[in-house]
């Protein structure tokens, strides 16, 4: 594999990264965007998301309609994402076709539409998800645990937004939001796969180094507060299953804690990976939350996770209750674990596996070409390239104590949101 890298800013302000790897006749090619639901107030939530789709509508040279057959067409695959922090698109495409993935995201960075039936089309669509998800338990029980974690800070909603701005947005309101976010100076190109890094940079200059920008737009948030005392929140709703979500204040990726936190999650719940994109899975049956909860039948299923992000998030556990188990019990053998971690100092076996796994789990997000260019933009941004490129070293550096340091300043009674959702017509009960 080459090691052949480059990374640069053109004149207008577009970030380029390239990364040659030569293992097959393909080219993965990322666009990313500052801007997510962080960047929302109250009103517009959704409106990044909603974009997002307008982005498949087309322009005057790619219509809306053609997109998908052009890429299946030519062998590629294409996607979007939107997140609290960025919106990103790719396409993954046969080396020889890049100039249509360069072409076409060039074109709709500058060109897309925004065509008035379009944004009512996509109302529809965008409403018709929301309701989707507003059926599913876990969907309500994280949106409900989630603004009780932040008061404030534009964490506190769901990407898709809430029915009442989504109903209220309209196309200028959209269009206003592209014009301002999609510029050159705010994006950020990857790209990794079979090219000559010279070659490919006369084509991107081609492209994109044509696109007028605007100044890059502030990224203002107002900081949240320290969560100052428990929270228990509780929704009941259609189903049988009962089910609990914890929530505690994690550290930013930047921040040095993460790696610290990254090893404790892998102790606790079981690895999970930072590759939202893709990656594979590892069993978490080593985990000590599924000793206690799972092998002592409190629990069906728990798990946890942590978010790169650009501010302060949540580190989240979610728990499936056993039928003959009530939240209390399941609640207080959580705990239990915790405080095992805040008081007795872990073993260094303990925590070499937990970190053998993380690195595991990381290796499987990072290992075929389009999860590299995906890494290639992503860790941009929250931090910066070599935070990939040190992950594994930095958690190599976790110590046993560093480990006990995290539990004892983050995971807290008194720093947490308890969320517990019911099916309808279970009561909550003490044990």
């Amino acid at each position: 594999m080459s090691s052949a890298f480059l990374q640069l800013t053109m004149p207008n302000g577009l970030k380029v990264m390239l990364k040659e790897i030569h293992t097959a006749p393909i080219i993965s090619h990322w666009v990313w965007y500052r801007v997510g639901s962080r960047d929302e107030l109250p009103g517009i939530t959704g409106i990044s998301h909603w974009v997002e789709h307008m982005q498949f509508k087309g322009t005057s040279r790619f219509p809306g309609g053609v997109l998908d057959n052009i890429i299946a067409r030519n062998g590629g695959i294409w996607n979007a994402f939107t997140h609290m922090d960025w919106t990103t698109y790719y396409e993954t495409i046969p080396a020889e076709q890049i100039d249509l993935a360069l072409d076409l995201e060039a074109d709709r960075m500058g060109n897309s539409c925004f065509e008035s039936e379009d944004v009512e089309s996509e109302r529809t669509v965008i409403l018709s998800e929301l309701a989707g998800n507003l059926n599913e338990p876990l969907y309500r029980l994280g949106d409900l645990v989630q603004k009780a974690a932040f008061k404030q800070h534009p964490y506190r909603n769901e990407v898709i937004g809430v029915p009442e701005d989504l109903e209220r947005i309209q196309r200028d309101d959209l269009y206003d939001h592209y014009q301002r976010y999609y510029t050159p100076a705010n994006a950020l190109v990857a790209l990794t796969g079979d090219f000559k890094i010279e070659e490919i940079l006369t084509r991107i200059e081609g492209f994109y180094g044509c696109l007028s920008t605007r100044p890059s737009p502030d990224h203002p948030t107002q900081p949240e507060p320290p969560i100052e005392a428990e929270k228990r929140v509780e929704i009941e709703g259609p189903g049988s299953t009962t089910y609990m979500q914890l929530a505690y204040r994690a550290p930013a990726a930047s921040n040095p804690d993460f790696f610290a936190f990254t090893i404790l999650d892998s102790l606790l719940c079981g690895p999970t990976g930072l590759n939202m994109f893709g990656g594979g899975g590892i069993s978490n049956k080593t985990s000590r939350i599924y000793h206690a909860l799972i092998e002592k039948e409190l629990a069906v299923s728990a798990h946890g996770g942590l978010q790169a992000t650009v501010d302060p998030f949540l580190y989240e556990i979610i728990l499936t209750v056993r039928p003959d188990r009530t939240p209390p019990a399941v609640l207080a053998a959580f705990d239990d674990q915790i405080k095992r971690l805040q008081d007795e100092l872990i073993s260094k076996a303990e925590i070499a596996r937990a970190a053998k796994q993380a690195r595991a789990m990381f290796a499987y997000g990072s290992e075929n070409i389009t999860n590299q260019a995906f890494w290639l933009g992503y860790a941009e941004m929250f931090a910066a390239y070599p935070w990939f490129i040190d992950y594994v070293e930095n958690l190599a550096k976790v110590t046993p104590a560093d480990v006990q340091r995290i539990a004892q300043s983050y995971l807290l009674d008194s720093r947490r949101v308890v969320g517990t959702y019911l099916p309808a017509g279970i009561e909550a009960t003490t044990e």
